[in-house]
């Protein structure tokens, strides 16, 4: 039969007619329109069940906060905290904005875990926040008052029975006209007229609370003598003490403060203190009470991490202490990382994988623990590098200024070019073998291929990693804190500073009061200073990294 001669069709032969149902398996360039796509449905039962529940967690530990923040007065972060539930709310029950519940987890923890711990560290640089002085003014006139206090004069004695309640103690009085009083450090005076007693008049017992025998006093006698119960909510009016938990006396502020004037007098001799507008208490000749409070300082910080004597000599050699345990931290871990990398990089050498094993094995230690060990290596007086390599020599590997640098250096150089070993070899292993195979069949000795070709092509993937590790060690607390401790110490400061000491480990050690005290505002004007050194000369390294580019 001859097939109909397709120029003869009507127009509308071979397409669907208006009325025909277009086929969902229509091919492209059918003429057929194509299937309409089938509505969204909307989440399951059980994606919105368990949304609603996670979501319900979320905001009542967030009203529990919240209720915390309000209690406590903290106005500003409660208001911050709830902005951010009723986002979290918004984001999470909106229809849509798919993208926008990925990243709120993570962005919320960014900025609670690193922005803010970053812009609180610089609130503090100004201010001298510190050992006395981490709280209000008035908080350091209650503490004065608290802490400076005397017998007073013929006091009546007050029989006292110490009781337990969880984990804290309460000491239980009879004042002189019979009349049982409760208190603890926490708690003022309270009168207790349930109190039983026993027969010659003495409060012994109290329901809901425990009467500590004679041996759980003695045992507990440390605790028991630092209860100091005030006797009201004025700190003036003085607290009661007991030294052996059956006899307490009362005390009274030595210092006694006057709100109109401002000021502190020693009911002694008399002397005056008054503030000194640097968060404490001073008398003329400036001697200042041991309770000050936080205020904002300024430039002050940084500033007198470059005057103040005790500070100033030390940490002009730590600075240069720091940058050469960096650099050279880097340029030996690289240069014996590159060598190891090149050295089993040969296609004939045998066992090259086991090799390859051993050169990481100090990477996969923990660099705390491997600076214990360590240290006990290079002990001068019991340690086996003396003992038993030198047969009972006494070097001071850690204990000498110049040697503890070099042990310093060369435990972080066997710590670090493994690192170094695996970066090298993957780069090395990247690079094309046919220009290798070039240059030499252009007569170039080895050294002239690595030098000209192999080098300039491995900083292009190398450089970025070579400032990273550097900002590392500039901050490489470990080694040196397990190793060393920083020492061994300068003499002519009355901090806690030595020669192996870098940046990060003074910063702690002021921070954390090795030697003078804590002081935060100190330790974190320290820390910008680092952050601006590190940020600097990785920002003109990436700068001038590029330059690399065009070797490609």
């Amino acid at each position: 039969m001859p097939k109909p001669d397709l120029r003869e069709l009507p127009a509308t032969q071979g397409q669907p007619t208006p009325e025909q149902p277009v086929s969902s398996g229509a091919r492209p360039g059918s003429g057929a329109r194509p299937a309409a796509k089938p509505a969204r449905h909307p989440d399951s039962l059980k994606g919105t069940i368990l949304k609603v529940v996670l979501l319900g967690l979320v905001d009542a530990f967030a009203v529990y906060v919240l209720m915390m923040l309000f209690l406590s007065q903290s106005w500003a972060a409660l208001a911050v905290s709830s902005l951010v539930v009723l986002a979290i709310n918004w984001i999470y029950l909106r229809k849509g904005g798919l993208p926008a519940k990925y990243l709120a987890p993570g962005v919320l923890f960014l900025l609670v875990f690193q922005v803010l711990v970053v812009v609180f560290s610089g609130y503090i640089a100004f201010t001298n926040y510190g050992d006395g002085h981490n709280s209000t003014k008035d908080d350091a006139i209650s503490a004065i008052q608290l802490t400076a206090q005397k017998r007073v004069p013929d006091s009546p004695a007050y029989k006292a029975s110490v009781l337990t309640k969880g984990n804290g103690f309460y000491l239980l009085f009879t004042d002189p006209s019979g009349k049982a009083q409760l208190g603890s450090s926490e708690d003022p005076l309270t009168e207790v007229p349930e109190a039983g007693k026993d027969s010659t008049g003495k409060a012994n017992s109290l329901p809901g609370y425990e009467t500590l025998k004679f041996q759980e006093i003695v045992a507990n006698q440390q605790d028991i003598l630092k209860i100091t119960v005030p006797v009201s909510d004025d700190p003036a009016d003085g607290t009661l003490r007991t030294a052996d938990g059956s006899t307490a006396y009362q005390f009274k502020p030595a210092l006694n403060y006057d709100a109109a004037t401002d000021t502190f007098t020693d009911t002694e001799t008399g002397t005056e203190y008054r503030d000194n507008g640097k968060g404490a208490f001073a008398d003329a000749n400036g001697e200042t009470l041991a309770t000050g409070w936080k205020i904002d300082v300024g430039m002050d910080n940084f500033a007198r991490a470059f005057t103040d004597p005790s500070l100033r000599g030390p940490l002009l050699g730590v600075i240069l202490w720091t940058f050469t345990f960096s650099i050279a931290s880097v340029a030996l871990t690289f240069v014996m990382g590159l060598f190891l990398a090149i050295t089993f990089n040969r296609e004939d050498l045998r066992g090259k994988k086991a090799y390859r094993i051993l050169m990481i094995l100090p990477y996969a230690f923990p660099a705390f623990l491997s600076g214990l060990v360590w240290s006990g290596i290079l002990n001068p007086e019991f340690g086996w590098l003396n003992q038993t390599l030198l047969g009972g020599a006494n070097i001071g590997w850690l204990t000498d200024p110049v040697l503890a640098k070099i042990s310093v250096l060369v435990v972080n150089v066997w710590l670090g070019f493994p690192y170094m070993f695996l970066v090298c070899t993957g780069a090395l292993q990247s690079l094309p073998s046919e220009i290798d195979e070039a240059a030499r069949m252009d007569g170039a000795s080895a050294w002239r291929v690595f030098r000209s070709i192999k080098l300039p092509l491995l900083l292009v993937s190398v450089a970025p990693l070579l400032i990273s590790s550097f900002a590392f060690n500039f901050n490489n607390f470990n080694v040196i804190y397990m190793l060393t401790g920083g020492g061994p110490r300068f003499a002519d400061t009355d901090r806690d500073i030595g020669s192996t000491d870098i940046l990060i480990t003074l910063v702690y050690k002021v921070a954390f009061g090795q030697g003078t005290g804590r002081d935060y505002g100190l330790a974190s004007a320290l820390a910008i200073i680092i952050f601006i050194i590190v940020a600097t000369i990785s920002a003109i390294s990436f700068k001038q990294t590029k330059a690399l580019e065009d070797v490609n």
